[in-house]
């Protein structure tokens, strides 16, 4: 996390701030999701609902004020902007975790649940396949995360 009694100098902080604002779109989006969920309907197959919920207002929370304050001062130069990043991340961030999902889902169908039963070669594919997408991810909120400040 990064020290909010700062201001944020370095590009390589702005890029962490940046960061951290995707990060709470993606956190406010969650939160709309779930509050939009209809307890009485099936579960989605993924766990995630049926659909992304982008909180296009999400300027409005007090952290991701914080966050847009310290980025871009009191009024970022391209509201509209921000917010269509945002979404996009959003929109990703979904995807990349209905993705984890679904593969955490077709290797336990295959291999099964218990990872301590696994042998060391299919422990090894569990992990590698895991951190292919976290690296994607990673890499993906990055590039977002320079365009947000671009």
């Amino acid at each position: 996390m990064v020290d909010s009694t700062r201001t944020p100098d370095a590009t390589g902080e702005r890029l962490e701030l940046a960061e951290e604002l995707l990060r709470e779109a993606v956190f406010a989006s969650r939160a709309r999701q779930a509050a939009g969920a209809n307890p009485l309907a099936a579960p989605a197959t993924c766990g995630l609902g049926e659909r992304v919920e982008p909180a296009l207002d999400l300027l409005l929370s007090p952290r991701a004020g914080e966050l847009s304050d310290r980025l871009f001062g009191p009024e970022p130069r391209s509201p509209e902007r921000v917010r269509e990043v945002l979404a996009e991340w959003v929109e990703r961030q979904d995807a990349l975790d209905r993705k984890r999902n679904h593969f955490l889902k077709d290797f336990r169908q295959r291999h099964g649940f218990d990872r301590s039963a696994y042998a060391p070669e299919l422990a090894r594919a569990f992990e590698e396949g895991l951190e292919r997408i976290n690296v994607q991810e990673s890499a993906e909120r990055r590039e977002l995360a320079r365009l947000l400040l671009g």
